[in-house]
């Protein structure tokens, strides 16, 4: 799922609707969290909301909509409450949320689309409203989009995740007569208060924040780099996909290498760049989240606390126990660790890294069909704000730092660094290695430069001698057409002197037979001549089919000619069988 910022987000144009639900204070209180306390006490706000946009499949009618937004609202508690001020002091308020009303937002002459969410958002997602979340709708002759902001005090990214697909299943369960029912989840009020409840941290844990915050100069850690005056600016915001399905598979196949986790490798990453430009560790604030138990993972709210991640070394090892360490040191209530300092000792700077793994999530939308994206506000900046996500179509991250000449030079800089870092590990990753003996192979996607070599191995072939031509433009283009499509998979296998001595076509075929099985299709394999019978095409095929199953695949199938009765053998030791009869003709 991308990242994304309202300044980036390109919603279609089309009629945007908010739904105002009607919401009235009840007079009960709730307890208000450490970070939330944080975040309401800097009053309303522009752009301290966070919000998802997504596309439904099918035109809904807008009383169908708001039914099913009024069953997700009465499902999470958080959702029925917002802030007020007593005696200066931020208190929660449970929320009476009954059925309300929709209402158009014209988009004026000349305005952008995402201009006017944004406007929406800025003004009725803030601390202090009530309630502190819109439902937004797009309206369109084709589907429509949703845009579901709220204040950040009630919701974190897994939260937004919960919503979309409560929101779903209330849209199956109602035709917009009535509101449907789900079944009620805890509140993020019974988190805070059973955080409360926790043993305070340990001396250890107290010694070892006092000592990141003093390595920082008695603040919570800052980016490494002059960022320009220390004073909020303008933000700018950088959208960057850093590696895709594959290339994401093969860092995470070299952080299993190493024995350590994804996570542990980027950090290991950001830890080399860090040494290497500023000469200094990786020091950055690090939200960790605070579902400790099960019992939270379907519901709304902050669940995040803040700790802070040191890595000095960036071998993989020493950055998994800097992520252990990071992790122990936010697991206990903040507001007795900081107290020494009054509260978090924030100041202009401030560096912090997030990270979350979809993939790992127990909560699963498909963001795909959905085009569903994480919409960030604008706001003014003075620290940096870096965030990753990893989910099925690779590792994606989104970075907002002030927008001044010193900032874009050295966060710019260090972006840079860190995606070309991660690039080079996920091309150099055990994942693509193939070992035979003395001999090492790499498996990687063919490049434009490689076709002439592909051609070659095609033709070095008793077929293949009278089917390719030496037309190498005809090929380029069609390698081109290949390229595109991120359901192909064009392998070349080099040698220890990066020559090409082998390839393979993968397909990624999804069929709703076989009870809607993906499939592997293996086509054009081919070895050369002098490495042939030493074990490369089976390890080949090893490669093929781990990556048929990353990609989801639970079936291998290939076509081969009649004659080639020497390959029929090589594919039944494999394992394949030849279980049907192929047709083809000529069209």
């Amino acid at each position: 799922m991308r990242l994304s910022n309202v300044a980036h987000l390109r919603p279609p144009f089309g009629r945007l609707h908010g739904y105002d639900v009607t919401a009235r204070r009840t007079g009960r209180r709730l307890p208000v969290s450490f970070d939330q306390h944080r975040h309401v006490e800097g009053g309303d706000r522009p752009g301290s909301w966070m919000a998802i946009c997504f596309t439904l499949p099918e035109p809904v009618a807008r009383d169908r909509l708001s039914a099913a937004w009024l069953a997700v609202v009465a499902r999470h508690g958080t959702l029925r409450s917002g802030f007020a001020l007593d005696g200066g002091e931020p208190v929660l308020e449970e929320l009476d949320i009954t059925p309300g009303e929709w209402t158009e937002h014209p988009i004026a002459s000349g305005q952008a689309v995402n201009d006017a969410v944004r406007e929406v958002l800025d003004r009725t997602c803030t601390p202090f409203a009530t309630p502190s979340h819109r439902l937004l709708v797009l309206e369109t002759d084709l589907r429509p989009t949703v845009v579901i902001g709220a204040d950040h005090a009630h919701v974190d990214m897994w939260s937004m995740l919960v919503v979309i697909r409560d929101l779903l299943a209330a849209l199956d369960l109602t035709d917009g007569d009535a509101v449907p029912e789900l079944a009620l989840v805890p509140p993020f009020a019974e988190h805070t208060t059973s955080l409360r409840e926790r043993d305070p941290a340990p001396e250890d844990v107290h010694r070892r924040w006092a000592e990141v915050i003093a390595a920082s100069g008695e603040v919570m850690p800052r980016f490494p780099l002059p960022l320009g005056e220390p004073v909020k600016q303008a933000e700018r915001v950088e959208v960057r996909d850093v590696l895709g399905v594959d290339d994401a598979a093969a860092l995470a196949a070299q952080a299993r290498g190493d024995g350590v986790s994804t996570l542990s490798t980027v950090v290991s990453a950001m830890t080399a760049v860090t040494r290497d430009l500023t000469g200094s560790p990786l020091r950055a604030v690090f939200p960790v989240h605070s579902r400790y138990e099960s019992t939270w993972h379907d519901s709304v709210g902050w669940f995040i606390a803040n700790s802070v991640l040191e890595s000095a070394d960036p071998d993989p090892s020493a950055c998994a126990a800097a992520v252990r360490e990071a992790v122990h040191l936010g697991s206990w209530p903040l507001a007795d660790v900081f107290a020494p300092w009054g509260g978090m000792p924030e100041a202009p700077g401030m560096f912090a890294v997030s990270w979350l793994d979809l993939r790992r999530l127990p909560v699963r939308v498909d963001a795909a069909g959905l085009d569903a994206q994480y919409v960030g506000a604008s706001i003014r900046a003075d620290g940096v704000m870096l965030w990753f996500i990893l989910d099925e179509s690779g590792l994606h991250l989104r970075c907002r730092y002030p927008d001044t000449d010193e900032a874009r030079r050295h966060v710019g800089g260090w972006l840079d660094a860190l995606v070309r870092d991660l690039r080079a590990r996920a091309a150099e990753s055990v994942g693509g290695v193939l070992e035979l003996g003395e001999r090492r192979y790499r498996v990687r996607r063919a490049a434009r430069s490689d076709v002439a070599a592909i051609v070659a191995l095609l033709a070095d072939d008793e077929l293949g001698a009278s089917r390719e031509s030496d037309d190498i433009a005809h090929y380029e283009r069609v390698f081109d057409a290949i390229a595109r499509d991120r359901g192909q998979y064009l392998a070349v296998v080099c040698d220890e002197h990066d020559a090409v001595v082998a390839t393979m076509q993968l397909s990624i075929v999804p069929g709703l037979t076989r009870n809607g099985a993906t499939r592997l299709l293996i086509e054009g394999v081919r070895v050369a001549s002098g490495e042939r019978s030493g074990g490369l095409g089976a390890a080949m095929f090893g490669w093929a089919h781990e990556h048929g199953r990353s990609h989801g695949a639970v079936l291998a199938q290939l076509t081969t000619d009649a004659v080639r009765t020497r390959a029929h053998a090589f594919y039944e030791r494999l394992g394949y069988e030849a279980s049907h009869v192929g047709f083809k003709r000529e069209l």
